[in-house]
């Protein structure tokens, strides 16, 4: 009788370090979680942006010279040398439907200083609107 009770405090001190275990990594997980939430606003002080424009900025426009498109693109490249205070020029890329002008803004370092501008086209066939 003596070594079925010793059996079953052993498996008892067993379970108890099993549980001991599994329950001190998760606090430290959410200690460390804490510590590292409640820094995250002194990190946020730290980065301070870059004041935008800089430099110059491009207007890609992927259709022809005198389009509506183009027309829109000069009345906002007047506004926005105004507002930023930095030249806007804006080119044209005609042909490919487009393809061109928008495949020179995809390869462009993507630092927010090439921009293209688009149309949303309506397409009627057979006279349906």
């Amino acid at each position: 009788m003596k070594a079925s009770v010793r059996k079953r405090r052993r498996r008892m001190t067993i379970r108890n370090t099993e549980r001991r275990l599994v329950t001190e990594p998760a606090r430290r997980r959410i200690l460390i979680l804490a510590a590292g939430t409640a820094s995250m606003p002194a990190a946020a002080r730290v980065a301070w942006a870059q004041k935008y424009p800089s430099r110059p900025i491009t207007i890609v426009v992927p259709f022809a010279a005198g389009g509506p498109t183009d027309v829109i693109a000069r009345t906002l490249a007047d506004n926005m040398r105004t507002a930023f205070g930095q030249p806007v020029t804006v080119k044209n890329f005609s042909g490919a439907g487009g393809t061109i002008g928008v495949g020179r803004v995809a390869r462009a370092t993507p630092d927010g200083y090439t921009l293209s501008i688009g149309q949303n086209g309506s397409h009627v066939t057979n006279g349906e609107i």
